[in-house]
């Protein structure tokens, strides 16, 4: 099946900018496509999910501040995230659900399979 491999995190500043990649290990047109977050005691948080270009989600708390996108062979993800903020510090992970992305598309239980993780750090 699709595995996963994230990238780009790191540590910075409140207001910088990181650019997150998602690696998948094979072409993944037929999957919904999204980016969550954790914390170590709370609970796995969605981000963005993408399907396609016109069936984008973000969370309240980024939209105007990240985006989400994918390339064209559906191999990988992005995740430009600008205006960091303190409150962004969490270990980011990608992940792949089969089918249409829909009402369900920020919840963690919709995906099936997920990346090993990058951190993000924002210091203020």
């Amino acid at each position: 099946q699709v595995q996963l491999a994230e990238s780009g995190g790191g540590s910075v500043q409140a207001g910088g900018s990181l650019r997150l990649s998602c690696a998948a290990s094979e072409y993944t047109y037929d999957y919904c496509m999204g980016w969550f977050r954790q914390i170590p005691g709370k609970e796995r948080e969605g981000v963005a999910s993408i399907r396609s270009a016109n069936r984008i989600v973000y969370a309240d708390s980024v939209k105007g501040r990240f985006t989400i996108s994918r390339d064209s062979a559906k191999i990988t993800m992005y995740l430009q995230m600008n205006g960091l903020e303190p409150a962004d510090t969490a270990m980011y992970y990608c992940a792949a659900g089969r089918g249409s992305c829909a009402w369900d598309a920020l919840t963690p239980n919709r995906y099936q399979i997920w990346g090993q993780g990058t951190q993000v750090t924002v210091s203020s």
